[in-house]
């Protein structure tokens, strides 16, 4: 009788211990053929980041959890750390608090500016080449200057990240400072010159970089704002909305606008603008985007690049974690280039 007792006590607090405290192990293998024309290459590569990731959270009681989320990215054609100058956690590292004040977190992580506009994206930020989330959604501004050549570029690192609750079921505001290391960066001409840089390696940055993003959603309506600014004082702001007429078709755009007057000598400022499209039929998705992005100038001077790209990509749903893809994109870069790519793969989310 004593053994019974004790062991359905050993059980109840193992279940009370279950229900205050989860761990959850999750990840996403993404690999496809793609090929460019203008390199007339054929190359196994990705639609999406592949990650494995390790998420958790623990009730406190009254109302207060913690949560941390570890986030490793890798390549699918050879199974490496996703570029060899990333950090381990490349995607997040993050440890916080959640209770009725929001959620607030430490640690590595998309800006506020970055995880809100990839709702107002046709391909949800992916880093597709069809995509619009790396270069015209951000007016070609990068969040991370500061960090070695090829590092993420629209992420934080020694930040702390504040959402709040959604206010009246209908208005959030997110926000994230960054400290001013310099992340081993490497050094900036910008307005100086090569012998002395305006910005040289392993330097403190001059500013405390921050994002700010606030949306207001209710039914099939949704529309952001974004202001942010990165260690050289770079700017971005930037609008956005989406649209749902009925519930299988979404309707997006945004607007953003890049100001680099602080580093760049001549033609500060870049514009660009997107649209685009989600619609269900069926089991399948159709995505649609068109943009353009215009730096200062670009109109009247024949040597400044302007892009204009229109994408199209269709995914098949096999299950509710695995889809096949693929996507076909004309990008016309003026003067440098004109190209077509094509890419068909696999996702599969775990």
């Amino acid at each position: 009788m004593k053994k019974s007792l004790l062991a359905l006590a050993l059980m109840g607090a193992f279940s009370v211990a279950q229900a205050q405290s989860s761990v959850t192990i999750y990840g996403t293998l993404d690999a496809g053929v793609s090929r460019r024309t203008d390199t007339d290459v054929t190359a196994v590569g990705k639609r999406d980041n592949n990650k494995l990731g390790f998420r958790g959270v623990e009730d406190l009681g009254s109302g207060l959890k913690a949560l941390f989320q570890l986030e490793i990215r890798y390549e699918p054609d050879t199974g490496v750390i996703e570029s060899t100058t990333r950090p381990l956690f490349q995607g997040q590292s993050r440890v916080g608090l959640q209770g009725d004040f929001g959620t607030v977190r430490l640690g590595r992580g998309l800006t506020a500016f970055q995880e809100t506009s990839t709702f107002y994206e046709p391909w949800s930020g992916m880093p597709a080449v069809a995509g619009y989330q790396t270069d015209l959604q951000v007016a070609g501004y990068t969040s991370d200057p500061l960090s070695p050549a090829g590092n993420s570029a629209n992420r934080f690192s020694n930040a702390v990240f504040y959402n709040s609750p959604v206010i009246g079921g209908i208005f959030q505001l997110n926000l994230t400072v960054a400290t001013k290391e310099a992340n081993n960066n490497p050094v900036i001409i910008g307005r100086g010159t090569a012998a002395a840089p305006q910005f040289p390696a392993n330097t403190m940055a001059p500013v405390n970089p921050y994002s700010v993003s606030a949306t207001v959603g209710q039914g099939p309506y949704s529309v952001y704002a974004a202001y942010e600014r990165n260690a050289v004082s770079t700017k971005l702001w930037s609008v956005g909305a989406y649209f749902k007429p009925i519930p299988d078709l979404k309707l997006m755009g945004s607007y953003q606008r890049q100001d680099q007057d602080d580093s760049v000598p001549i033609n500060p400022i870049t514009k660009a603008w997107l649209i685009g499209a989600n619609y269900t039929v069926g089991p399948g998705l159709i995505r649609a985007g068109f943009g353009r992005k215009t730096p200062d100038n670009a109109l009247n001077v024949p040597t400044i690049a302007k892009t204009k790209q229109f994408s199209l990509g269709y995914d098949y749903n096999l299950s509710p974690r695995t889809y096949l893809y693929v996507d076909g994109v004309r990008k016309k870069i003026t003067p440098a280039a004109t190209f077509n790519y094509y890419s068909v793969g696999i996702h599969h989310n775990f």
